[in-house]
């Protein structure tokens, strides 16, 4: 219908001019609300689940009180326990067991004042399982850190690795000695620097001497009975220190019989 005289102006409409339920959804066609006509702020209360994803482009602000559905998900690697757990300043291979590892991740050892060390060279085994070898100068314990290809990384919770030196013999291996078969021997003193206990693990001394372990050495006591006649005794003491790492050394000793008075023969 014509207007008769001045048209009206053309004014914008308010919320005050739209009643409720006059625009419904069926009178607004799909693609008639665009980014520009919609202000900043002018959108509230805004369910996410009402939103079909095709509609969501960008990155997404961060949102509260709504749940987020089919967004990507972060795949990190674990550790779970490696082995050994103590090694010594020489390259020593790790193994460190866990999940989702991808070939070949990066590992660092972090010492507790945070000096990082990456290792020497890295085997990729499976998505559980990975050799690291490390060559660690400083002597204390160490953080492990697992980076796979893609950023995705993981830190131990708690320094797993240990870097100790190993117990060093100080007496040379080889023969104690030739005693006489038929008297007690002078004490025997083997020393190992570092090292808490002693254990001989292969061969033995003639009975019935006494061997007795201790913090740094060990001894060998007493009148032996098992031979008769020349022999020779081969055993092996292994020296284990307080982080559990042990060095071996073989010995010997020789017996001979009908000498006159007795005692040890060098």
């Amino acid at each position: 219908m014509a207007y008769v005289g001045a048209t009206p102006a053309r004014l914008p409409l308010t919320s005050s001019d739209l009643a409720d339920s006059i625009v419904t959804a069926a009178k607004i066609a799909t693609d008639a609300v665009e980014t520009a006509k919609v202000k900043d702020l002018n959108v509230s209360n805004i369910k996410i689940a009402d939103v079909a994803a095709s509609k969501l482009t960008g990155a997404l602000p961060a949102i509260s009180g709504a749940a987020l559905t089919d967004l990507p998900t972060e795949t990190k690697p674990t550790i779970a326990s490696i082995s050994p757990s103590t090694i010594d300043n020489t390259a020593t291979a790790v193994t460190l067991t866990g999940t989702n590892y991808v070939s070949v991740p990066q590992v660092e050892a972090i010492s507790s004042t945070g000096a990082i060390t990456a290792a020497d060279s890295i085997t990729y085994t499976s998505a559980t399982t990975i050799v690291a070898t490390f060559t660690l100068a400083v002597d204390g314990t160490y953080f492990l850190r697992v980076e796979n290809n893609d950023g995705n990384a993981v830190r131990s919770t708690t320094a797993l690795l240990t870097v100790s030196p190993a117990p060093t013999w100080v007496t040379a291996a080889g023969t104690l000695g030739i005693f006489a078969g038929e008297s007690a021997i002078a004490t025997q003193t083997l020393t190992c620097t570092d090292a808490t206990s002693f254990a001989i693990t292969s061969g033995a001394v003639a009975t019935p001497l006494t061997f007795t372990t201790g913090t740094g050495s060990c001894t060998i006591t007493g009148t032996q009975t098992q031979h008769t006649s020349a022999a020779t005794d081969n055993f092996t003491v292994t020296a284990t220190d307080a982080e559990g790492q042990t060095a071996d050394r073989a010995f010997s000793m020789t017996w001979i019989f009908n000498m006159t008075g007795g005692g040890q023969f060098n």
